[in-house]
């Protein structure tokens, strides 16, 4: 599958190529404020397929969390294209930068519902986390 998609403003671009390794939605309170208050849509997607066609993404990682993630975004409008997790073989690339975002379909799981405000959804039957799935 190959997969394209960009930041609001245009100025950066990328490609993903490869199977998804999963689709989720993540209610976890880091996610909340990158989304704006709702739960995150991503797609897990292979590193090695993922690159940048256009621009060069800022980058950010918190250094008083321990594990933090890597997260890439447009310097100029701000958009988060994906974030980085160490440890985690794959890219986690946000649903709604995809130029075609039916293509997600529907999320899998439902991940860090420990953190869920009531205002968001779940899809009824949909497996549900409070954190991370056992691997």
């Amino acid at each position: 599958m190959k997969l394209e998609g960009g930041c609001y403003c245009g100025e950066l671009r990328y490609k993903s190529e490869g199977e998804p390794m999963l689709k989720a939605q993540c209610h976890c309170r880091e996610c909340q404020y990158i989304s704006g208050g709702a739960p995150n849509l991503f797609v897990l997607m292979p590193p090695d397929g993922f690159s940048y066609t256009k621009g060069t993404p800022k980058k950010f990682m918190r250094n008083d969390l321990e594990g933090a993630v890597t997260r890439e975004f447009c310097a100029d409008c701000g958009t988060h294209i994906v974030t980085r997790r160490p440890g985690l073989p794959a890219v986690v690339l946000k649903v709604g930068t995809l130029d075609d975002p039916t293509v997600f379909g529907a999320a899998q799981i439902a991940i860090y519902t420990v953190d869920k405000q009531p205002f968001h959804q779940i899809p009824e039957g949909l497996p549900t986390f409070e954190r991370l799935p056992p691997r």
